[in-house]
């Protein structure tokens, strides 16, 4: 099985994904397949640590696969991985070169083939996540998309109906934007964000919730309407630890693909190691 890791500034999402084609014919309007895995067998979240050594990765990564009764030798063919954090890869890297030197590894990036052509100014620019996420959504969902990736940062990424990545928007996210918030206003604590009675709180806990939820609700809506003024209409594609929570409550996200970078990073492998034992 392919080993995908997404490496953020804040959380490692890591997926353990079969080797049988993804089933996506069951494609429904509306807030969909919240819980559509595409082959993904086995998934954890972790806190992103820059600094682990290739060998506290490679003891992660074994006891993680331990927990469910896995050997990570006999069960992982091919690694593949996506990351903003330039010291993330370097220690990965490092780690599948002692550790898992047989196995194939992509790590996405510049002169890797992603199969999409990347019509940024400076294509090197754009990170790692939102091409997986280009890609991914674009394999899943053909045609126009916006996809919405609300983790440290809210991104929105634009691919064309030919399968071009245009480009996109980078907003703080929700948790960039609470820490700024506490830390700059003293009567204000941290809350639980759970949907508050109503859009008008009642009190200060309630009205913390109402904004952080209902104002970046409204971001994504304002942003995929002015999007779509420059490009016409295309699907809403969300993803990302708070898509979840965010995109009931907004009025043009369509589809929920809470794994939809580990699946681009399955695409990006398959292009790069094509007839390989992946």
């Amino acid at each position: 099985m392919l080993l995908a890791i997404d490496t953020g500034n804040t959380e490692t999402v890591i997926g353990l994904i079969g080797d049988e084609p993804a089933d996506v014919s069951d494609r429904a309007l509306g807030i969909a397949r919240a819980t559509g895995e595409h082959g993904l067998k086995y998934h954890w979240r972790l806190s992103t640590i820059p600094d682990r050594t290739p060998d506290e990765l490679a003891m992660v990564l074994t006891q993680l696969l331990s927990l469910e009764g896995l050997d990570l030798r006999t069960t992982v063919s091919a690694i593949a991985v996506s990351s903003s954090v330039p010291a993330v890869i370097t220690q990965i890297r490092r780690m599948a070169n002692r550790w898992f030197s047989s196995m194939p590894l992509t790590i996405l990036g510049p002169g890797v083939k992603s199969g999409m052509p990347i019509l940024y100014d400076n294509p090197k620019e754009v990170g790692p996540d939102r091409i997986a996420n280009a890609v991914g959504a674009f394999d899943l969902y053909p045609g126009s998309s916006i996809v919405v990736d609300m983790g440290t940062a809210t991104t929105f990424d634009v691919v064309s109906g030919k399968g071009e990545y245009l480009g996109g928007a980078i907003a703080p996210g929700v948790a960039i934007s609470l820490d700024a918030l506490y830390s700059h206003a003293a009567a204000l604590r941290s809350v639980e964000l759970v949907e508050p009675r109503s859009v008008i709180g009642r009190s200060t806990v309630e009205s913390i919730q109402s904004g952080v939820l209902y104002g970046f609700a409204a971001q994504v809506d304002g942003m995929v309407e002015r999007i779509r003024r420059e490009v016409g209409e295309a699907q809403v594609i969300a993803t990302g630890g708070l898509a979840g929570l965010i995109a009931p409550r907004t009025q043009h996200v369509q589809f929920v693909e809470p794994w939809l970078t580990l699946h681009g990073l399955r695409i990006v492998h398959e292009r790069n190691h094509v007839g390989e034992n992946s």
